[in-house]
């Protein structure tokens, strides 16, 4: 049973609760690595898919039927959880026991070998290999030929930002050396552009001056895109390793669990455009 207060929507909390847990020491040699296993399975699920996990963790067992197929993972994720509430326990020591409560701290003890034995087993077709989980043989399924929604056709693939900018040049150059974007210009198009992609990303940028190259926020919006990010940490690392201005960090796991909105950080580009990266939180009902 979890006693430990976890946040309403935000699973890397959970999962940096967790670390801090396993990065005090104590734990068995395979919980760091349970723990990058679980993240890497979260991160690859959709939104509405880890919100059900959110769900499961605050005590919630009743989903519909195609939600079902993944709670051996939801499972796993509370096993762990549970296992690194009673280290925390276990780790503080107390100067005076009684008799009885000496008991219940060997019994605690001992029901870690229960949590420990799931460390690093197969999981939804996926096994621990490094830090990088690969999907069985017998997982394996041919790509559709068209993608489909309940049967319907999805017309719409993917959408782009656009940036006016001064000089897409100097801008595509910056989303390229410090960004981890890819460029291809377009110039026999329509409308001459540079398509920037990295991820599901994509930023067109367009040449412009005036008001409409201006950063949002000159006019009253706060930021000038949305970028929603697995693991905003890992992002926010990797940009600052680049030397790209952090505008706002992301706060730490215990701050976050006393604030009404998600984890975010937001960067600044070249241009003067702040960027929000956050985790998504896409609303949904269960089919």
């Amino acid at each position: 049973m979890l006693n430990k207060e976890y946040p309403l929507h935000d699973m890397n909390t959970v999962f940096d609760l967790m670390g801090s847990t396993i990065e005090a020491g104590g734990t068995d040699e395979k919980a760091r690595d349970e723990l990058l296993f679980l993240n890497h399975l979260f991160a690859a699920l959709p939104p509405q898919a880890v919100e059900y996990g959110m769900m499961f963790l605050h005590g919630e067992r009743n989903f519909p039927d195609n939600v079902k197929e993944i709670l051996p993972l939801f499972i796993r994720l509370v096993n762990l959880a549970e296992y690194c509430e009673k280290v925390d326990i276990l780790r503080e020591i107390p100067a005076k026991m009684t008799a009885q409560e000496a008991l219940d701290r060997k019994a605690m003890m001992d029901s870690l070998d229960e949590h420990e034995k799931a460390f690093l087993k197969p999981l939804l077709g996926f096994q621990f290999n490094g830090s990088k989980p690969e999907v069985s043989k017998k997982e394996e399924k041919d790509e559709p030929e068209e993608e489909t929604d309940g049967g319907r056709l999805l017309l719409m693939n993917s959408q782009a930002a656009v940036f006016v900018c001064p000089d897409p040049y100097k801008t595509s150059i910056f989303y390229e050396t410090k960004l981890g974007f890819k460029a291809a210009h377009l110039d026999d198009e329509t409308m001459p552009h540079i398509r920037l992609t990295r991820d599901n990303i994509v930023i067109i940028l367009v040449k412009g001056t005036g008001d409409i190259a201006r950063p949002l926020r000159n006019f009253g919006i706060k930021y000038d895109m949305y970028i929603y990010c697995s693991e905003p940490y890992l992002l926010q690392n990797e940009l600052q390793g680049s030397e790209v201005k952090i505008i706002e960090s992301l706060p730490d796991a215990r701050e976050a669990m006393r604030m009404k909105f998600n984890r975010q950080f937001v960067f600044e580009d070249c241009d003067g455009r702040h960027i929000c990266v956050s985790q998504s939180l896409e609303s949904f009902s269960g089919k």
